[in-house]
């Protein structure tokens, strides 16, 4: 049942800080979306439409408060070929049966793999992003006047010096405002918001996408949905975790996989992208001070209101304004202390990180450098876990038994090294493995010990097994053929 107290801490324990933050989130968004649209090779109007339409219906629905979800370069590169061969249409399609997917994964809970996601992974994902905010810069800071330059930086200071005199007003709002005039006052000829594209003056309609409702039509969008889908997940679990760590406050993960599906689902009926949480923006709002839902819910309906009603003003604001804004966001983004802490972390740890850095960076997909990062982390930690099983042996007072004594964790890495921990050839009448202080994991395991037995049998020795686990000892029963007649002369492994 919904509780006052629920909607208390989630919409109204911080108004002030959280209308303003949406407010600065607002502003930094238009162009954003704007490019968004450009690259995805569709009208502005529809990576606006789809950052208003994300942002509203994730408030409400997200598990994740104070983070900001709006249409996003992650999803956009990948509907490119898409809308190329196909068309729009084929594009909202694709963002309902996306949000489908995300809701099932909701359904399904596979928010828990992100259990398996390193603190490397999360902090090379994070440099990386940082790194690829400041290069989505460039092309505003390339080829163009000095008084540029001057403009950015003159946008920066105000944003790093003005909280010496107070914290009562975002200081990227001051920044914006302030650039904004000074270009307006003097008639300086720059870039504006207006230059990226023509702002929508009408309000979102709700639509049914014009493509046939074949199996043909699924099998073109369906391998564009579950990229899509993928995509905005991995990218919203992460930034869900990020926001996690700076506001110190726990989050709904499967709720916010859930929301993220409902909020493309209808996205699409209402003419948008499909997109999903967006890291640069969701730091802008929280060192903005916004912290809860009603932030992004701000965001989102600011934004509409920006573009519908002072679209005039909005297409003013000078790009050099909301570049300065940007590359503030890449500067508190990248984890400066990662780069200290390369020397003192342990080497497979610094390694997982940049090589999740260097991947997103010259692929520009976070999907792939976080994969990467992924498995190279568990490969790092099967070698650990390998180098901490030991075999010993001590051979009785009348030479004729050993007695083998097995420690750690048996399993496909460290199979091979349990094998060769045997001397086979040695004459022995009766042979001990004590496994009371080892643990096996899978039916790779299962089989060096079905190994193991049988060829010390067809060497004519006896083998007794002690101290199996409850679990190995389940494993073994089940899978295990050493025990079963006419295998004496089985050497395979499972």
């Amino acid at each position: 049942m919904f509780q006052i107290e629920t909607l208390k801490r989630e919409w109204l324990s911080n108004p002030r800080g959280d209308i303003l933050a949406g407010i600065v989130v607002a502003l930094a968004l238009i162009p954003e979306a704007i490019g968004f649209s450009i690259i995805a090779g569709v009208d502005p109007r529809v990576g606006l439409y789809a950052s208003f339409s994300i942002a509203v219906i994730i408030s409400l629905v997200g598990g994740r408060p104070g983070m900001i979800s709006a249409a996003t370069a992650a999803v956009a590169v990948v509907v490119v070929p898409l809308v190329r061969d196909y068309g729009v249409d084929y594009l909202f399609a694709a963002t309902i049966l996306m949000g489908v997917i995300q809701l099932g994964a909701g359904f399904l809970r596979l928010n828990l793999l992100m259990q398996y996601v390193s603190r490397s992974v999360i902090t090379g994902f994070v440099n990386a992003l940082a790194i690829l905010i400041f290069m989505a810069q460039l092309p505003e800071l390339i080829g163009v006047p000095v008084l540029t330059y001057a403009l950015v930086a003159g946008g920066l200071a105000i944003i790093y010096l003005f909280p010496y005199l107070t914290r009562a007003v975002p200081s990227p709002l001051i920044a914006i405002a302030v650039i904004t005039a000074l270009v307006v006052y003097t008639g300086f000829d720059v870039r504006t918001v207006g230059d990226m594209g023509e702002l929508p003056s009408s309000l979102p309609a709700w639509l049914i996408p014009n493509v046939p409702f074949t199996l043909e039509t699924l099998q073109i969008i369906l391998p564009y949905s579950l990229t899509m889908a993928a995509v905005g997940l991995l990218e919203s679990m992460m930034t869900a975790q990020i926001v996690d760590d700076l506001t110190d406050t726990p989050s709904d993960k499967q709720r916010e996989m859930k929301g993220q599906g409902i909020a493309n689902f209808f996205t699409g009926f209402l003419g948008g992208m499909g997109g999903c949480a967006m890291i640069g923006q969701s730091v802008i709002n929280v060192k903005s001070g916004g912290l809860t839902r009603l932030s992004t819910f701000v965001a989102g309906t600011f934004l509409l209101f920006l573009i519908l009603v002072l679209g005039s003003l909005v297409a003013i604001i000078p790009m050099a304004a909301l570049v300065a804004v940007m590359i503030m966001v890449s500067i508190g983004t990248f984890s400066w202390a990662s780069i200290r802490d390369i020397r003192h972390n342990p080497w497979q740890s610094s390694v997982v990180m940049l090589v999740t850095v260097v991947i997103v960076v010259w692929t520009h997909d976070l999907a792939q450098g976080v994969l990467a990062g992924v498995i190279l982390s568990g490969l790092f930690f099967a070698s650990k876990v390998k180098r901490m099983f030991t075999v010993t042996s001590e051979l009785s007072a009348d030479g004729l038994s050993r007695r083998y004594s097995v420690s750690g964790q048996v399993f496909f890495a460290s199979s091979e090294s349990f094998v060769d921990a045997f001397d086979f050839k040695e004459v022995l009448d009766r042979v001990v493995i004590d496994v009371s202080q080892a643990h096996f994991w899978d039916i790779s395991a299962v089989g060096t010990l079905d190994k193991a037995i049988l060829k010390f049998r067809r060497s004519g020795a006896a083998v007794e097994i002690l101290g199996l686990n409850a679990a190995s000892a389940s494993m073994v029963d089940r899978y295990a053929i050493h025990d079963k007649p006419g295998t004496e002369s089985y050497l395979g492994g499972h």
